[in-house]
C-alpha cells in the first residue's frame, strides 16, 4: 500500500467518527473541550464552551471543504479569485450551522450538555474585515459563489485589528481599537507553507538577455512574508466549501541579529515590527503621508501575494506556459483597491516569466474585470507619483509604459483631441502628479460594471464617458443583490418560518420563488401572523435599546430605521433635521393625537471625518432633548445604537419598519441595506437613487415612499446656481430648524458647537442639496405616518416589499457576474 493511499484510508475511517448526529456531535464537542483546548468542567468559560462549538461545527466544514478543493483540482476547473480589500463576514458560527442543516441538531446537543446555543452564539466576535458596504457585498458574493457551486476564492488581508470599536461618550464618536483576534479565531487554518515574499522600495536595473531584449530587476528591495490564512465558506446544504484566503504580514527575519549582538535589543526588533504593521489595521487615516504610504503597502502586499498564489495554482496543471492563463484564471477588482494588480501581473509575466509586452498584456485585459463601486471623487484613488515610484519603482515605470500605449490608441482615435488625451491619461498632471487607479483598471479590464442601473449609466454618460465611447462593449450593470440566507433565513427565523409554511422553502436558494407572497395579501390570518411577528420582533429590540442605550422606546410606535456609515451624502441631517421638526409640532400642541415614532440611527463615520463626526454628536444632541422632554412622552424617541455590525444589523433588521435610503440622487452607487430592510418587511422611504429605483420598480410604487430631486433635476438645479439660502428664506419650518441648532438648542454648554453644519449648508453650497430636499421629506414623511395608523395597509405594503426582493439576491447577481464577465459555470459535484 502506497503512503498516499494509507493516508486516504486512515482519512475516511476518521470521517466516519464526524457525524451528524446528536451523540457525534456531543462526543466532538467534548474531545474539543479536552484535547484541544485542554479544559474540563470545571475549568472552561463560556468563551471556550463556545470553541468547543466552533470547532465541531469546523470538522464538519473541513471534510467538505478538502473534497471540494480535490473536486476543483481534478476537473481543472476554471476559478474565479475576487480580490477585496474588504470582507464583512460577521460572524461565522450560525451560517455555518444553517449551511449544514445542523442548527437544531446542533441546539440539541449543546442542550444535552447542559448549555443553551444562542447564549454561547454571542461569545464570537465579528470578524474586524470590513468597513460597510463594500465589504458585505463581498461576503455575501462569496456565500452565493460557495452555494451556486462556482469554484471561487476570496483573497485579502488579515487585519489584526478591524474597522476601529465606536463608543459614544457625551454624544462623541471615541474610537478604540477592534481587536477581534484577542480570543484567537477558531474558524482560520494557519497555512505555514503558503507564504511569499514580497517586496518594496528598491531601485530598477535594466540588462539584455541572451536575445538582446531589454529586461528589468528590481533590487536592493525591503521584503515582507505574506503568510497565507484560509476560512471556509461554506454553500447552503450543496457539501460545497469554497475558500476565503486572508494575508498577513511577518517579517522575513525575526530581527536584526546584528543590532540584538550589540545589546540594542528594541532596534533588533523594530523593524520586525515595522514590516507587520501591514496587516496590522484596517484603512489607516490616510490623511497623513505615511498613512498614504501604508494604506498603498497594504494594497500591493496583499495583490502580489494573492497573484503569487494564483499563478502556484496556475502552473500545477501547466508548469510554464501561460497560453491558457486567461481560459482557466479570472480576476475580479473590487473597486480600485486590488487595480494595482494589473501592474503586479505584467511585472511578473515580464520580469520573472519573460513574457513579450504584447503577450503579456493580452492575458492580463483577459483576464481581469473591474467592478466600480463609486462616483465620488474622493473615493477614486489616485497615487502621487513620487509616492507610487518611491514604494513600486517598477510599477510606475510599467503604469507609464501601459499610459504611453494606450493614449497612442486615443490619439490614433481622437487626432488633436488633447483635452480628451488629458482626460484620459493614467498620469493625472497637476501641482502633484498622481496615477488614476481608475483609468488604470478600466484600461487593463475586459469587463467594467457598475452595481445599480442608475449607477452603470452615470459610469457611461458621465463619470467614464471618455472610455465608454471608445469600448462600449466593456461597460455592463451588475445590479448588488445580498443573501437571503443571512439576512433573512438566519436573522429573522419567525418570519422565515412563516415564509416557508405558506410557500415552501425553495425561496432560500431561489429568491425569486417569494414573489409568491403577493397571493397572501388578502389572507386576513397571514396579515395578522406577519403583523404579531413584526410586532414581536419590534419588543425584542425595545427590550435590546433599554438595556443597552437605556433608553425606553414605544414598541407599537414606527420604528424608523437608518443603519449605515455616516457620511454627508447619505444625509443622517436630513433625517435629524426631520427629528426636530417633529419634536416642534409636538412642542406646539402636547395633547395633539401623533403617530408615535421611534428614529433609529446607527453607524460609524471615518475617524477623520470632522463633519460626520459633528453629525453625529448633532444627533445625540437631539436624542438628549427630545427623550428628556417630558411633553413628548413616547410619541418619539431617537436612539443611536453604538458600535454598528453587521451582528447589530441582524438584530435590527427583523424589527424595522421603515428604510431610510435618502442619498441625493446620484451620489449613491447602489447600496445593499436598501435590500435588506425591504427583505425584512421594512418599506423604504427614499430617492430615487442607487438601487432604490430597482427595488421600486419590483415592489411597486404604491409599496414605495419616494421623494426629492431626481437625478436630472439635481443637475438641472447645479446648473441654474442653487442657493440654499433661498429655501431658508421660503420654508418657515426649515428656518426654525436651522435657527435651533445655530442659536445651541441643542448645545447650551457652547452654542457655536453646530455651527459649522450651519455653516456647510447655507454658506458653502449645501453639496448634497438637504435644504432643497427638505420639504418634501416632510411631506412624505406625513404621508408615512398616516399610513402606519392602518396596520392592515402597512402589513401588506411589508409583504409586498418582501415579495418584491426576488430580484436582489446576491445569487443572481453572481450569476450574471459567471456568465457575462468570468465565463464560468457551477461546477457539478462528483463526491
Amino acid at each position: 500500500m502506497t503512503e498516499t493511499s494509507h493516508l486516504l484510508k486512515i482519512e475516511q475511517g476518521r470521517d466516519a467518527l464526524y457525524s451528524d448526529d446528536v451523540q457525534s456531535l456531543k462526543a466532538s464537542f467534548l474531545n474539543h473541550l479536552k484535547y484541544s483546548l485542554v479544559k474540563d468542567g470545571y475549568s472552561a468559560t463560556k468563551r471556550d464552551l463556545y470553541k468547543c462549538v466552533a470547532l465541531t461545527v469546523r470538522d464538519r466544514l473541513v471534510q467538505r471543504w478538502l473534497k471540494t478543493q480535490q473536486d476543483y483540482y481534478k476537473v481543472d476547473a476554471k476559478r474565479v479569485y475576487y480580490l477585496s480589500l474588504e470582507f464583512l463576514i460577521g460572524r461565522s458560527l450560525g451560517n455555518a450551522l444553517e449551511s449544514l442543516g445542523l442548527y437544531e441538531t446542533m441546539e440539541r446537543a449543546v442542550e444535552e450538555l447542559g448549555f443553551d446555543l444562542r447564549d454561547l452564539s454571542e461569545r464570537e466576535w465579528d470578524a474586524g474585515l470590513g468597513n460597510g458596504g463594500l465589504g458585505r457585498l463581498a461576503a455575501c458574493f462569496m456565500d452565493s459563489l460557495a452555494t451556486l457551486g462556482i469554484p471561487a476564492y476570496g483573497y485579502g488581508i488579515r487585519y489584526e485589528y478591524g474597522i476601529f470599536f465606536q463608543r459614544l461618550r457625551d454624544g462623541y464618536q471615541v474610537e478604540t481599537p477592534d481587536n477581534w483576534l484577542r480570543y484567537g479565531n477558531p474558524w482560520e487554518i494557519e497555512r505555514h507553507e503558503i507564504l511569499f515574499v514580497v517586496k518594496f522600495y528598491g531601485r530598477v536595473d535594466e540588462y539584455l538577455d541572451s536575445n538582446g531584449n531589454l529586461r528589468h530587476n528590481w533590487v536592493d528591495t525591503q521584503d515582507v512574508v505574506a503568510i497565507a490564512y484560509d476560512t471556509p465558506i461554506p454553500g447552503y446544504r450543496n457539501d460545497r466549501v469554497n475558500d476565503l484566503r486572508l494575508w498577513a504580514a511577518k517579517s522575513t527575519r525575526e530581527f536584526d541579529l546584528g543590532y540584538f549582538q550589540h545589546g540594542d535589543y528594541e532596534k533588533a526588533v523594530a523593524d520586525k515590527v515595522l514590516t507587520e504593521t501591514i496587516s496590522k489595521v484596517l484603512y489607516p487615516d490616510d490623511n497623513a503621508y505615511q498613512g498614504k504610504e501604508l494604506r498603498l503597502r497594504q494594497e500591493y502586499f496583499f495583490v502580489s501575494a494573492t497573484l503569487k498564489d494564483i499563478i502556484r495554482r496556475y502552473k500545477k496543471h501547466r508548469n510554464d506556459s501561460f497560453g491558457e492563463f486567461a481560459e482557466k484564471v479570472a480576476i475580479q477588482l473590487n473597486d480600485t483597491h486590488p487595480a494595482i494588480a494589473i501592474a503586479e501581473l505584467m511585472r511578473i509575466f515580464l520580469d520573472e516569466e519573460l513574457l513579450e509586452w504584447d503577450t503579456a498584456w493580452g492575458i492580463v485585459e483577459k483576464t481581469f474585470a473591474y467592478t466600480n463601486h463609486t462616483i465620488l471623487p474622493e473615493a477614486l484613488e489616485k497615487w502621487p507619483v513620487a509616492l507610487l515610484g518611491q514604494v513600486l519603482p517598477r510599477h510606475l515605470q510599467i503604469i507609464y509604459e501601459i499610459n504611453r500605449r494606450f493614449l497612442g490608441l486615443v490619439a490614433s482615435l481622437y487626432p488633436d483631441d488633447v483635452d480628451r488625451l488629458r482626460r484620459m491619461s493614467l498620469i493625472e498632471e497637476g501641482d502633484e502628479k498622481k496615477v488614476s487607479m481608475a483609468n488604470l483598471a478600466i484600461v487593463g479590464s475586459h469587463s467594467i460594471n457598475g452595481v445599480s442601473a442608475l449607477h452603470s449609466e452615470i459610469l457611461k454618460e458621465d463619470l467614464f464617458r471618455d472610455f465608454y465611447d471608445v469600448w462600449p462593449q466593456k461597460f455592463n450593470n451588475k445590479t448588488n443583490g445580498v443573501t437571503q440566507r443571512r439576512f433573512l433565513k438566519l436573522c429573522n427565523p419567525s418570519l422565515s418560518r412563516l415564509i416557508s409554511e405558506y410557500i415552501g422553502e425553495a425561496w432560500v436558494t431561489d429568491l425569486s420563488e417569494i414573489r409568491k407572497l403577493t397571493t397572501l395579501v388578502d389572507d386576513t390570518g397571514f396579515l395578522k401572523r406577519w403583523y404579531e411577528i413584526k410586532l414581536e420582533n419590534k419588543r425584542f429590540l425595545a427590550k435590546c435599546i433599554k438595556e443597552h442605550e437605556d433608553v425606553e422606546v414605544n414598541p407599537v410606535s414606527l420604528f424608523d430605521c437608518q443603519l449605515k456609515r455616516i457620511h454627508e451624502y447619505k444625509r443622517q441631517l436630513l433625517n435629524a433635521m426631520h427629528v426636530i421638526y417633529l419634536y416642534n409640532r409636538i412642542k406646539e400642541n402636547p395633547s395633539v393625537s401623533a403617530e408615535p415614532r421611534t428614529v433609529i440611527f446607527a453607524g460609524k463615520a471615518a475617524p477623520g471625518y470632522y463633519m460626520a463626526k459633528l453629525i453625529i454628536k448633532l444627533i445625540n444632541s437631539i436624542a438628549q432633548k427630545v427623550n428628556g422632554d417630558p411633553d413628548v412622552g413616547d410619541k418619539l424617541k431617537v436612539v443611536f445604537i453604538e458600535n454598528y455590525s453587521v451582528t447589530i444589523s441582524e438584530h435590527l433588521l427583523p424589527a424595522s419598519e421603515l428604510s431610510e435610503q435618502i442619498s441625493t440622487a446620484g451620489t449613491e452607487a447602489s447600496g445593499t441595506g436598501n435590500m435588506k430592510f425591504a427583505l425584512n418587511g421594512a418599506i423604504t422611504i427614499g430617492t430615487l437613487d442607487g438601487a432604490n429605483i430597482e427595488i421600486r420598480q419590483e415592489v411597486g410604487e404604491s409599496n414605495f415612499f419616494d421623494f426629492g430631486l431626481k437625478k436630472e433635476e439635481v443637475i438641472d438645479l447645479k446648473h441654474k446656481g442653487y442657493n440654499p439660502r433661498a429655501y431658508y428664506e421660503g420654508d418657515p419650518y426649515l428656518r426654525e430648524v436651522l435657527d435651533m441648532i445655530s442659536r445651541g438648542d441643542f448645545s447650551p454648554g457652547d452654542p457655536t458647537l453646530f455651527h459649522p453644519i450651519i455653516g456647510s449648508v447655507l454658506d458653502h453650497g449645501d453639496t448634497y442639496l438637504v435644504l432643497a430636499d427638505f420639504d418634501s421629506y416632510v411631506k412624505c414623511q406625513q404621508r408615512v405616518s398616516d399610513t402606519h395608523r392602518d396596520w392592515k395597509k402597512w402589513a401588506k405594503m411589508s409583504i409586498m416589499n418582501t415579495a418584491g426582493m426576488g430580484y436582489f439576491s446576491s445569487d443572481r447577481t453572481i450569476r450574471e457576474y459567471a456568465e457575462d464577465i468570468w465565463n464560468v459555470t457551477p461546477l457539478k459535484k462528483t463526491f
